[in-house]
């Protein structure tokens, strides 16, 4: 089951506080990504999928992820299995390097991947793209609950911010379907200029490429 977290207009018994709290550390969180060009981290990420059954099932995954503007990623996953997700914000990537295969996707408008980060890098607007929501605010720690009033490839989004800065040290993403995939940062660093080469997949002969049907112009493998 999938729990969104709201706050009403008003106080209410159970010690939420009206939404202008929530709006007020949302208007923190883009302050703060306006400022930052990009970012370094180590994550663990937790799969929670439906088609897994009881909540108590879930995959785990860990690595080292790199975002910058505009919209561009790179997640190198060390475990369970190496594997690499990159996106240079028009293309998407997925390597298995066991396989030495990758796919290849157009990114469409919408699209996201396994963290709000790659959003927050982007050139969205928190306030005027979401209706915003939130526990525990005010508080140190606010989980802010994030709702895209245009079409999207997801159904909410969750921050977990220090509410001070507008620091985001965790998030969430429930996809149409309901599977939810959850992230935590560790170790994060801003602003170390990562190279743009880094933000685009480069197959090596003996690599596998399979592109999506839809991208114009290309097979759909060599």
């Amino acid at each position: 089951m999938i729990v969104v977290l709201l706050v009403g207009a008003s106080a209410r018994a159970d010690g939420e506080e009206p939404v202008d709290c929530a709006h007020e550390v949302a208007a923190r969180v883009q302050a703060h990504y306006d400022g930052v060009q990009d970012l370094e981290a180590r994550f663990t990420q937790t799969s929670r999928s439906v088609a897994l059954g009881r909540a108590g099932q879930e995959l785990q995954a860990s690595g080292v992820a790199v975002f910058a503007k505009p919209g561009r990623m790179r997640w190198t996953y060390e475990k369970p299995e190496p594997s690499v997700v990159v996106s240079d914000g028009e293309t998407l990537w997925i390597y298995d390097p066991k396989a030495r295969e990758v796919q290849e996707f157009p990114v469409g408008q919408g699209f996201l991947s396994g963290s709000a980060v790659q959003f927050l890098l982007g050139e969205g607007r928190i306030l005027l793209d979401f209706d915003v929501r939130a526990e525990k605010c005010p508080s140190h720690t606010v989980r802010l609950s994030l709702t895209p009033k245009q079409d999207a490839t997801y159904e909410v989004l969750e921050l977990l911010v220090v509410a001070e800065s507008g620091v985001v040290t965790g998030t969430a993403v429930v996809d149409l379907f309901g599977n939810r995939t959850e992230v935590i940062f560790e170790s994060m660093q801003v602003d170390r200029h990562p190279d743009p080469a880094s933000f685009r997949f480069q197959a090596e002969p003996d690599v596998r490429v399979l592109r999506a049907p839809e991208t114009p112009g290309r097979d759909s493998s060599r």
